[in-house]
């Protein structure tokens, strides 16, 4: 995103929003690298949820990843 992602409305929406709760993260770091959230079940299963940013901010549904979560079939042997 670089350069961009700062002039994006939801980036600072997602701002705010995180200052507000009292988030103050840090500078340290890369800083432009989006980030991403994967369950992956066990053996063949596969990615049981992907979630991608799609800009910085972006956050996941906990009740969607507990859902994933839950779906994992844990191997019997």
């Amino acid at each position: 995103m670089m350069l961009s992602g700062f002039f994006r409305i939801g980036v600072w929406q997602n701002f705010v929003r995180a200052w507000k709760s009292g988030y103050s993260g840090n500078l340290e770091g890369e800083g432009f690298t989006l980030g991403g959230v994967y369950v992956i079940g066990a053996g063949r299963q596969g990615v049981l949820l992907e979630h991608r940013e799609k800009e910085f901010g972006d956050k996941v549904s906990l009740p969607a990843v507990l859902e994933a979560a839950e779906r994992i079939k844990l191997d019997a042997s």
